[in-house]
């Protein structure tokens, strides 16, 4: 019985159910020091003074830092980095731990108290007085388009980069001149709180000799954090640790290098003691970077027919206050895939990123890509309107390949896409809606005239995962490589150690991990434990984000599970004597082709190697082999989903009635992950769609901050996940496996608002923005 492709029950939910799972803010160290931030109460200022005195004199506190006293300290060597300066002449203003002498956004740090209790830190940090002098705010995408006012005062402009592609120009010229259809739709990406169920948080521990410290991080990124807080600090790489134990989430939040790791780190250092914060679910609006924040125009054209000729895309991105680890190449992860999965002759693409006196935006689950997705989308419905036909239609006489089965296929942004077969994906999802049946329902209801009206919304998406191979990103301009490391160990009494880069935080690598060498070695997945998040035990790694853990550090295991065979059948066939080449591996056992009796387990073997008492000539001790894995193409996940909607046409209330997602994320490890991964993914870009915004006023304050007013759905509000699959392996990899972690928020807001725009439209509505809450539907119906 094979392990990979079962509904295996996730082996980390018993300790995380119990409590036994530790999370930053249950671990303690002795001595600890607790930071309460002193932050920012105006969007843009200069700072004139600051008056720590009295929070000095409250009771428990230690010390308190401005940021001019932390600079003259020393306590770091240059601002938190930007690993992806997308362009030679990009404007990154510097971004220090803590203000210095002017404040770009409402929550940047201006002073740090430092106090022997939690509660004690963040009283005393509400006695600090700031006194500023307020400059013009740039609250806005469309503030800062206009410059009138720029979001730093020592920049001449707002606008941060402008990056290109455009494969043909003359071409992408042509396509739109005469064409007998052209679409032209502007859509707004809000911004978004992130909302991780554990909000982040951070200790420092500092050795008593030789200044060495740990630092356990509510991260996704303990590998690269650590390479980040040596070049940010000027610490020796080799003295730094990184562990993120249970992580409750992550969606991206938990990708950077803040500004609070940074000062935990620098300060327990220099003290000699333990320091530690843990936010707020409020100061999570300011503390943690959000995303989204794009003004996108996308313009089709088409023949006569609706088939497309070209593709224009522009995008203003809000880069907020400051450029974080991958701030600005976030817009440009979807820009190769305004295209979507159509066969598009003509591209081209262009981004302006732009500065706000907001609080910095960075990766929200999906990156760029739902961004694209929901461009593409919303204009492939706008399109299936302006020639007559459906938005299935539209689709499918668009689809590459003609809809078949393709592999390695060069698209119009010139990607490779590494498999598809879109239209088999599509007629499974139509089958699974009843989707006749739907549209039935409606002209029932339509002729009727009732006042609850069905709306049928589609989406066929494609992401790009893997966020590999590290040539590619290099291409980018990207900091980092897309290898991903693994070691795979037999223990002596014959289990297995596996030490992974990739570092989880909601997952199931552990699960999953067990499954992948459950197979290749032939044992039981409980004999297999996964060691990762941990830079003392895995010290190689690029960690987890862009759907990349399982095509590319799930594949690491799987070559390090190889390797350890390959050398097994070496020590197997000597312990034999037999030829390498006459012995079969089947179940765990090596034996001798031919005769049956003449066989010895893999465990055997292990026990054997770590004797060393009969080895080869020249072989070397233990059964353990480590791969580093850089893919040859990134991996292209697809899906088709269909949204159900019910739109209230008195009140403008929309209800969610059904949901139907096809997603073909190539050979599954353990489908019952796959499934979990989904559900999450679309619940997220539902509520994008219909619920969830970072509003802000004209003086860059949010209003919404906290979850009484920032709306994220519960399970009352979504109805049953209908989830369905087609299988297309990929071919980047040898387990034929793609990303399945953000697919989910890919295919989900434009199907959502495709289908409120399906409802609406006997009212001539073609367009809502997003969150489609009440009021915008009730002035839709009624503007319509």
């Amino acid at each position: 019985m094979t392990a990979v492709g079962t509904r295996m029950l996730r082996k980390e939910d018993p300790k995380l159910l119990t409590g036994e799972g530790k999370y930053v803010d249950d671990i303690n160290a002795a001595g600890q020091l607790w930071m309460g931030m002193v932050r920012s109460t105006m969007a843009h200022a200069r700072i004139v003074a600051v008056d720590t005195s009295a929070a000095l004199e409250a009771p428990g506190v230690h010390s308190v830092y401005t940021g001019p006293m932390l600079q003259e300290m020393g306590l770091w060597g240059g601002p938190l980095p930007c690993a992806w300066p997308v362009t030679p002449d990009m404007v990154n203003p510097p971004h220090f731990p803590a203000a210095v002498d002017e404040v770009h956004y409402v929550g940047e740090i201006v002073a740090v108290v430092l106090a022997d209790s939690r509660y004690g830190a963040a009283d005393a940090a509400e006695l600090v007085e700031v006194t500023y002098e307020p400059l013009p705010v740039v609250a806005s995408i469309g503030d800062a388009v206009a410059d009138e006012h720029c979001a730093h005062s020592d920049l001449s402009t707002n606008k941060a980069y402008h990056w290109p592609l455009v494969p043909d120009p003359d071409a992408l010229e042509a396509a739109f001149a005469g064409a007998p259809h052209t679409v032209t739709a502007n859509f707004v990406q809000q911004r978004l709180i992130p909302m991780a169920m554990e909000p982040r948080g951070v200790l420092a521990v500092p050795s008593p000799h030789g200044g060495d410290v740990t630092l356990y991080s509510a991260t996704q990124v303990p590998h690269i954090l650590k390479v980040m807080i040596a070049a940010v600090t000027g610490l020796p790489e080799h003295r730094v640790r990184v562990v993120a134990p249970s992580v409750g989430g992550g969606f991206g939040a938990k990708l950077n290098i803040n500004a609070d790791e940074i000062l935990a780190v620098t300060l327990a250092v220099r003290l000699g003691l333990p320091v530690r914060w843990t936010e707020g679910r409020s100061e999570a609006a300011f503390s943690t970077h959000q995303g989204r924040g794009q003004h996108q125009k996308i313009e089709l054209a088409a023949d006569a027919n609706g088939k497309l000729l070209g593709c224009r895309v522009h995008l203003d991105a809000d880069m907020g206050a400051y450029m974080m680890l991958i701030t600005p190449g976030v817009p440009l992860l979807g820009s190769f895939l305004y295209t979507g999965v159509y066969d598009i002759p003509a591209f081209g693409f262009t981004c302006d990123g732009w500065f706000t006196n907001l609080t910095p935006t960075d990766a929200y689950r999906g990156a760029g890509r739902p961004e694209a997705s929901y461009a593409i989308e919303r204009a492939m419905d706008l399109l299936a309107h302006e020639v007559g036909i459906g938005p299935d239609e539209i689709r499918r006489r668009n689809y590459l390949a003609g809809g078949g089965k393709f592999e390695n296929l060069t698209v119009a942004s010139t990607l490779v896409f590494d498999s598809g077969n879109y239209a088999p994906n599509l007629d499974a999802a139509l089958v699974m809606s009843d989707y006749e049946g739907l549209r039935a329902e409606q002209r029932r209801r339509r002729d009727a005239g009732e006042t609850k009206q069905l709306g049928i919304g589609l989406c066929t998406y494609v992401e790009i995962c893997g966020l590999a191979p590290s040539r590619a990103l290099g291409g980018l301009n990207y900091g980092a490589g897309g290898w991903e490391h693994a070691v795979v160990r037999f223990l002596p009494t014959g289990k297995v150690e596996v030490v992974s880069g990739s570092t989880p935080h909601g997952q199931g690598h552990e699960t999953t991990w067990s499954q992948i060498v459950a197979d290749k070695l032939g044992i039981d997945p409980a004999d297999v434990t996964v060691l990762h998040s941990d830079t003392a035990i895995s010290p190689l790694g690029l960690d987890t984000y862009g759907s990349r853990s399982l095509s590319v550090g799930g594949v690491a295991i799987a070559m390090a599970c190889d390797k350890v065979v390959d050398k097994a059948r070496l020590i197997a066939a000597h312990q034999l004597e037999a030829n390498p080449d006459d012995l079969d591996f089947i179940d765990g056992s090596f034996t001798v082709k031919g005769s049956p009796d003449k066989t010895v387990p893999i465990q055997g073997v292990a026990f054997g190697a770590f004797t060393a008492h009969n080895l080869p000539d020249g072989m070397e001790p233990n059964l353990q082999e480590q791969v580093s894995f850089d893919p040859p193409n990134f991996a292209f996940p697809f899906g088709t989903h269909v949204a159900v909607v019910e739109v209230d046409e008195e009140t403008g209330f929309v209800e969610l009635i059904d949901y139907i997602a096809v997603d073909d994320c190539g050979n599954q490890i353990n489908p019952l992950i796959v499934e979990g991964q989904i559900h999450g993914g679309i619940v997220q870009g539902i509520a994008q769609a219909l619920w969830e915004v970072a509003s802000y006023d004209d003086a860059g304050n949010c209003r919404n901050p906290s979850m009484l007013d920032y709306l994220v759905p519960s399970p009352t509000e979504v109805p049953s996940i209908k989830t369905g699959f087609t299988v297309t392996p990929s071919t980047s990899n040898p387990l034929g496996v793609k990303g399945v972690g953000e697919a989910g928020t890919i295919g989900s807001a434009a199907a959502v608002i495709n289908a409120v725009c399906d409802a609406l439209s006997p009212h001539g509505v073609r367009d809502i923005e997003m969150p489609a809450t009440p009021q915008r539907v009730w002035e839709a119906i009624h503007a319509g």
